[in-house]
């Protein structure tokens, strides 16, 4: 039977299409730091596109809908099989997934001139693949027990089909966009807690006898079932005195699920230390979540969006990115010079843009919080580009 490194090794096409991780990260990569001046252009007027959506909208779905599914692709294609045993995607399957993801994302740039149902077609075909995949890898592999990240891939596929249908009916919900945050923040909380405590129980377990990070327990389960709850208010009531309660509770609880892991012990190495720095964004956004509904005089409502969406999604798919990239391509799994200003402008960005919310010196954090996002992912495209697109040697 042929090993999924006996396949990889063996391809003989593009190294780029040799595993899912490889086109998905530099583009998705790409499209996160190009997208960000794209849409500062046609807010300030500068750039006009034939986009049948409005600049704030273009950029919500880009993020959420863009560049998500996208480094969700790169991470499922990557992991699903070693969780199955099953041969990775590669050539060109590979290659129709990505021009799946390609599409969307021109259709949605030529709405205007296609139509925006068109569009909404063409874009959602890359979630819908993505998850027949990963079906199908789940079944075939008798892998049950990873069904809940097929659940969380076609929770986004609804909420973005939910957000075509509210923009062409001109329905102002906003519970597509809010139904594609709180999945990725889900998944974050799922992905986040089988590799964060694993990941650092390996490094330490090398290094330094002591304090390991908790086995996943009824803790963590119950701490995920109340986050979904939280969440599923949030989508409901996103300013409901229940959802401030709930995300207060489940603030809690994520933070104490932090430090559980023992991150602190991880000081000394930026690649683990940066999965935990990430994870504090989740907590961290239902407590300005809760705050925004009973203070929104103090912190603007926004502030828990851009708490998960510059912080939990940003920081954490970086961090992702950076590691699998180095795990895959064969690299020592420590943090270069250039992966640490990856994290800090990562973390920059996310802060900044926190700090906007609670409106100190707001142009300029917002200004900072834009300028270092940029940086990041570009930084990033400059660092890995290099990895991802030749051979492990």
């Amino acid at each position: 039977m042929t090993t999924s490194a006996e396949q990889i090794r063996t391809f003989r096409g593009p190294a780029i299409l040799s595993y899912g991780f490889r086109p998905f990260f530099l583009f998705g990569a790409l499209w996160a730091a190009l997208a960000l001046p794209i849409w500062l252009a046609m807010l300030l007027g500068y750039l006009t596109l034939p986009t049948a959506f409005a600049p704030i909208d273009w950029h919500a779905h880009e993020l959420i809908f863009g560049y998500v599914p996208a480094i969700a692709a790169g991470f499922l294609l990557t992991a699903v099989p070693n969780w199955t045993g099953r041969l990775p995607v590669v050539g060109t399957p590979l290659l129709i997934l990505f021009l799946a993801w390609l599409s969307g994302r021109f259709a949605i740039l030529v709405s205007a001139w296609i139509g925006a149902p068109y569009a909404a077609a063409i874009d959602l075909l890359f979630l819908a693949g993505l998850g027949a995949v990963i079906a199908r890898e789940i079944i075939a592999g008798n892998n049950t027990r990873n069904i809940k990240v097929l659940a969380v891939v076609i929770l986004l596929w609804v909420g973005n089909a939910l957000f075509h249908f509210e923009h062409i009916f001109q329905i102002d919900d906003g519970h597509g966009k809010r139904l594609g945050i709180a999945a990725t923040i889900f998944l974050i909380q799922l992905i986040g807690g089988r590799i964060i405590p694993s990941f650092t129980r390996n490094w330490l377990a090398r290094r330094a006898p002591g304090r390991l990070p908790t086995p996943f327990d009824r803790f963590d389960l119950g701490t995920m079932a109340i986050s979904g709850v939280a969440l599923g208010s949030w989508i409901a009531a996103p300013a409901a005195s229940a959802t401030a309660l709930l995300a207060t509770l489940a603030a809690g609880l994520n933070f104490v699920r932090l430090g559980r892991w023992a991150g602190d012990r991880t000081l000394s190495e930026p690649l683990v230390l940066i999965l935990h720095v990430a994870y504090a964004f989740v907590p961290l956004g239902f407590l300005l979540l809760a705050m925004g509904i009973i203070r929104p005089d103090i912190v603007a409502p926004t502030g828990a969006v851009h708490g998960w969406t510059a912080g939990a999604i940003g920081v954490m798919t970086l961090a992702v990115m950076t590691r699998a990239t180095l795990g895959h391509t064969g690299q020592e799994l420590t943090a270069t010079s250039g992966t640490n200003a990856i994290y800090a402008l990562a973390v920059t960005a996310a802060l900044a843009r926190i700090f906007a919310a609670f409106d100190l010196l707001r142009d300029t954090m917002l200004v900072v919080s834009a300028a270092a996002w940029f940086l990041s992912f570009v930084a990033f495209a400059i660092v890995y580009g290099p990895l991802l697109a030749r051979r492990r040697k």
